[in-house]
């Protein structure tokens, strides 16, 4: 097997609202350089993005794929790649990033509530759908863009009912491959970060305490290998990592529950209730009890929008 090449992997983090953890970025802006960038990245959510126009090329580690006009990309998170148009063109994109997880807890089964269209979950796995082979899927993912975009009364249901749609139709696809070939040994993708395994472990186990050897463990490295690869990719050490997910764990819990702050504490992995302030201070810049001050002020505020606009939308005014 031929060596990867090395290449440099930027770790981009998307801060994701809870009360629609979805974020749009589409517009003129949006055009992808024709010049290959030679590194990589990866994000901390799933990514649906559409091709407007033009075509090039994906990479992954040790894959390219082709994508052009109308096709619709589908990127798990934690998987590196990086995107260039051909040449002496600028496709146009529009690009959405969404929690499932946290978008559709309200819907999905318990079995698939782990499920994050990766090929952890499913060997093979598309990252390119063509509009002519899969109109559905395309049609589904415009129509959500376009919700997005105008944010008319009810844009927020009618996304979320149209991404569940499409979320559903790539389940089944994955489902279907899976069943189709049960000898294909499931597992991290050999163009998957070397670090993947621990950043999985790391989603899965921040409420335990965790050492550097336990996470080295999971992707097969010495302690001191893993802590270096880490730090190259992610740009800070591994317990720093733990701790910012651990942070953010307990904004959702502060924002979406009434349990005390010692007990989100506990909850995320703290041995103390001094060093979980101390900690979410350094990072938030404001204490726990601050932070779920302003978030449920924020909250209220949107409700009362929301109410509105279903008053409006259900009783308009009359000329």
């Amino acid at each position: 097997m031929a060596r990867r090449k090395n290449v440099i992997t930027e770790y981009r983090s998307y801060f994701l609202p809870l009360h629609f953890p979805v974020v749009l970025l589409a517009g003129d802006y949006w055009r992808i350089s024709d010049k290959p960038s030679g590194r990589l990245h990866f994000h901390n959510c799933l990514e649906l993005g559409v091709c407007h126009s033009d075509s090039g090329k994906m990479e992954f580690f040790g894959k390219t794929y082709t994508f052009k006009k109308g096709d619709v990309t589908c990127i798990p998170r934690n998987i590196p790649h990086t995107t260039y148009s051909a040449p002496g063109t600028k496709s146009h994109w529009s690009y959405i990033f969404l929690d499932p997880e946290l978008l559709f807890a309200k819907f999905l089964p318990s079995a698939w509530r782990n499920f994050d269209l990766s090929m952890y979950s499913f060997h093979n796995c598309n990252f390119i759908f063509g509009q002519q082979e899969y109109p559905d899927i395309y049609s589904l993912a415009v129509q959500a863009i376009e919700e997005l975009k105008k944010q008319e009364t009810g844009y927020q249901l009618s996304a979320q009912g149209l991404l569940l749609s499409l979320y559903i139709k790539l389940y089944r696809m994955q489902y279907l491959e899976a069943k189709a070939n049960p000898d294909i040994e499931s597992g991290i993708p050999e163009y998957s970060l070397p670090i993947t395994a621990a950043l999985n472990y790391i989603e899965n186990y921040y409420d335990q305490p965790l050492t550097i050897e336990q996470l080295a463990e999971q992707c097969h490295l010495s302690a001191t290998h893993f802590r270096r690869t880490f730090h190259d990719i992610i740009g800070m050490p591994p317990l720093e990592y733990l701790n910012i997910t651990r942070i953010m764990k307990a904004c959702v819990l502060l924002r979406s529950t009434q349990d005390t702050i010692l007990s989100i504490a506990e909850q995320t992995g703290f041995q103390s209730i001094s060093s979980f302030n101390r900690l979410f201070g350094r990072i938030m810049q404001m204490s726990p009890r601050e932070y779920r001050k302003q978030m449920l002020q924020a909250d209220e505020q949107l409700r009362n929008q929301s109410i509105l606009e279903y008053s409006g939308w259900l009783f308009p005014e009359r000329e």
